[in-house]
């Protein structure tokens, strides 16, 4: 019975150390590392919540905090800025940089009638401005490619209406004073601009035509109209020309006019001092010696009255041949008889034949 007991008293006691281990094993947890554990888990969570509201505004960029969805704000500023976080709000980032797209050959008509063939480039923009900006994140859910679609078929009827308010000879001529690509590019611009922002939020800052081309029944009327115009620049240059001779012929007649009256005036001055030195040296004479004077005068209108061709008849003792025949006065040469009659003679003159 001892040795029973003893046995047994001797395989309890293994039983009652291995329990007194196991009780020391899962005995109460120490409260400080719970803590420790228990406030790394909320810094983190924290952390989690700070990164999830913190809202980065780049250069260049808008953001645009939605709440459900639907736009509550608009940051403009580059930077920080705080949200609540998802799924409560979320940021939309809405590119306020300069874009571009062209609207691709077009067929449009000119005032004319003419047919042309055009593309334009249109560069626009989101303004920084937080109405535009949510009407652009609401009309195209912040798509900058379905924006530019829409932008594209508005220039398409914008080139058509305002290709019909010029001529062609105003985007397409020799003459770079007549040529108003500017005035057609401004005017495309103002109405793609009031039209996309009226309906997108949107400002067009420029557009320009890329390519300006003619189609072969719109190149053969230019090709004519631009001979018509040479022609007729041709026919105004001529008919200035003819306009200027004639009105420097004009002055030239005119002006001969002028120099032969003047001409005249001055020869009649000429001759009437002439006349007036003649009769003053002709009274001289006369006074001096009255028969010289008679012979000279004789001889002045003998010469005067026969020429090459005259043939007078006259007697010889007649003036003003009676100098011829008999002599100047005091030479002593015998004078006929007066009232005899003299047999006609042949009297030699340097002016003329008398018989």
């Amino acid at each position: 019975m001892s040795f029973l007991h003893t046995h047994g008293d001797a395989h309890s006691h293994p039983h009652h150390g291995h329990a007194h281990e196991g009780s020391g094993a899962s005995g109460p947890v120490n409260p400080r590392r719970f803590a420790l554990r228990a406030a790394f888990a909320l810094f983190c969570v924290l952390v989690a919540l700070i990164v999830a509201s913190v809202v980065q505004v780049r250069e260049g960029e808008a953001t645009v905090v939605t709440r459900f969805g639907d736009p509550v704000r608009v940051l403009l500023r580059p930077g920080l800025a705080w949200r609540l976080p998802a799924p409560i709000e979320a940021a939309v980032p809405v590119d306020l940089r300069l874009h571009t797209t062209s609207s691709g050959l077009q067929d449009v008509g000119t005032r004319d009638g003419l047919r042309i063939i055009a593309q334009a480039y249109v560069a626009w923009r989101v303004p920084a401005n937080a109405a535009d900006i949510g009407r652009f994140v609401r009309a195209v859910r912040n798509e900058p490619d379905e924006a530019a679609r829409q932008i594209r078929s508005l220039v398409g009827s914008a080139l058509q209406t305002t290709s019909a308010g010029f001529d062609l000879a105003s985007l397409v001529n020799t003459d770079a004073s007549q040529v108003r690509i500017g005035a057609f590019e401004e005017a495309l611009r103002r109405q793609i601009d009031a039209q996309v922002y009226a309906a997108y939020g949107v400002h067009v800052v420029q557009v320009g035509l890329e390519r300006l081309t003619l189609p072969a029944v719109t190149l053969a009327a230019t090709v004519d109209r631009m001979r018509a115009e040479r022609e007729t620049v041709a026919a105004q240059r001529t008919a200035d020309g003819l306009r200027e001779a004639a009105q420097i012929r004009s002055d030239a007649d005119r002006d001969a006019r002028v120099l032969i009256a003047d001409a005249n005036v001055k020869a009649a001055d000429i001759e009437a001092q002439s006349r007036k030195d003649a009769a003053a040296i002709y009274g001289k004479s006369y006074a001096a010696d009255p028969q010289l004077y008679t012979m000279l005068r004789s001889l002045d209108t003998l010469g005067t009255v026969v020429n090459a061709n005259t043939n007078l008849i006259l007697r010889t003792d007649a003036a003003p041949f009676r100098a011829l025949v008999q002599g100047p006065p005091g030479l002593g040469a015998a004078a006929p008889a007066t009232g005899a009659v003299v047999a006609p003679a042949t009297i030699s003159h340097a002016r003329g034949h008398t018989r």
